[in-house]
């Protein structure tokens, strides 16, 4: 028998590009258009999963910009439901970079100076994240996109192995107060030991429907965004979750129309519900320079950041970078237009499942003053049944 086929064997082997010995290599980003030097590597790509492996959701990868190694692992999940990790939290909040003009530039604050930061575009039709079968994108619940999200992490650690026993955090805001905790429980009753689960971490959560969304009236009114007699209004004629479960049924009362037209005209558009001491974009260089005080500008304030990333991520060369593709949309957007999430899903509290996580020796972090301050009780409860 002759033995050139096997010498060619081993000889192919021994030649195989690196890269399809170790995939997540194949991710890889050799450089963003208009990223300033950098010493850490960062990673972009699709994960299969579903049924079928019908649905690519997209992630990107921030190693720590420090000893990597010696770093935990943070997945970091934005609300909506259905808005972007990837332009909301890597590009607007605690990702590396800020898009400016035609160029990236530091973020000071970003995460990845303490950890390794993974930003997932989920659920499927969020995003870059699509699926080859559009009946993905009907009637997406919580328990599909924790299940997909479980998956996800799955198929992540063995594309990047050299992770999987490196402490994890899950971290996220909004609607990711559902996201989050879910997850959290499916790791913990999948098997806990396949993940090396450290803890949760929680902004501005969706947790308790009435808790927390009635807790507008008084963030709003402390901060003297509304009068007295709209304070009063907004707590007993038609509180915020009456409001919202109206508008997701597809009809509000007058009632319910007349208190927030009031308490809209009372904050303005001028004022970011999310963080009332920032300022809002306005569209002109000349309106810019109206708001921005000489202290603002001289910290280099950026208002108008989640426009230029939304441009900045609707670059072909930007996409090509990323590994990312659009399909079934014509342009990339903060918020999914293709996406049918059960929005009453929103009416479910997650707040006993953090409760779960805690007795179940998971730390959990959750930051916002006025809804922490009344969701603490609900903790106590929870974590005493």
């Amino acid at each position: 028998m002759s033995l050139f086929p096997f010498a060619f064997f081993l000889l192919f082997f021994h030649f195989l590009p690196k890269a399809y010995s170790t995939p997540y290599l194949l991710d890889k980003i050799s450089s963003l258009p208009g990223q300033p030097l950098v010493g850490f590597r960062h990673y972009s790509g699709y994960i299969n999963v579903g049924d079928r492996n019908q649905k690519a959701l997209f992630y990107y990868f921030a190693e720590a910009q420090v000893d990597p190694p010696s770093k935990p692992l943070v997945l970091w999940l934005n609300g909506g439901p259905g808005c972007s990790s990837l332009g909301v939290g890597a590009f607007s909040e605690n990702g590396p970079f800020r898009p400016r003009g035609e160029v990236l530039v530091r973020n000071e604050h970003s995460w990845n100076t303490e950890a390794n930061m993974l930003y997932l575009e989920t659920p499927v039709g969020v995003g870059f994240s699509y699926s080859t079968d559009t009946s993905s994108y009907e009637a997406v619940g919580d328990k599909i996109t924790a299940r997909d999200n479980l998956e996800f992490l799955e198929k992540w650690f063995v594309r990047f192995p050299h992770y999987r026993n490196r402490s994890l955090f899950i971290t996220g805001e909004s609607y990711a107060g559902h996201y989050v905790p879910q997850l959290a429980e499916l790791m913990v009753q999948s098997n806990k030991t396949s993940f090396n689960l450290r803890g949760i971490a929680i902004g501005n959560p969706v947790l308790e429907f009435a808790t927390d969304f009635n807790s507008r009236a008084e963030f709003l009114w402390s901060h003297g965004l509304i009068s007295d007699s709209t304070f009063k209004m907004f707590t007993s004629m038609c509180n915020y979750s009456r409001y919202v479960g109206e508008y997701y049924r597809g009809s509000v009362s007058p009632i319910c129309s007349r208190v927030m037209s009031q308490v809209s005209k009372e904050t303005s558009r001028f004022v970011d519900k999310y963080d009332v001491t920032l300022d809002v974009c306005i569209s002109s260089v000349f309106s810019q320079s109206k708001i921005l005080n000489p202290q603002q500008v001289t910290e280099s304030v950026d208002v108008c950041v989640e426009d230029e990333t939304v441009n900045y991520l609707n670059r072909q060369d930007v996409h090509k970078a990323l590994h990312a593709r659009l399909v079934g949309v014509r342009r990339w957007a903060v918020c999914s237009s293709i996406l049918d999430y059960e929005l009453l899903d929103l009416e479910v509290p997650t707040i006993n499942i953090v409760g779960k996580l805690i007795n179940a020796g998971i730390q959990v972090l959750v930051y916002r003053y006025v809804k922490v301050k009344r969701l603490l009780r609900s903790f106590h409860d929870t974590c005493q049944s």
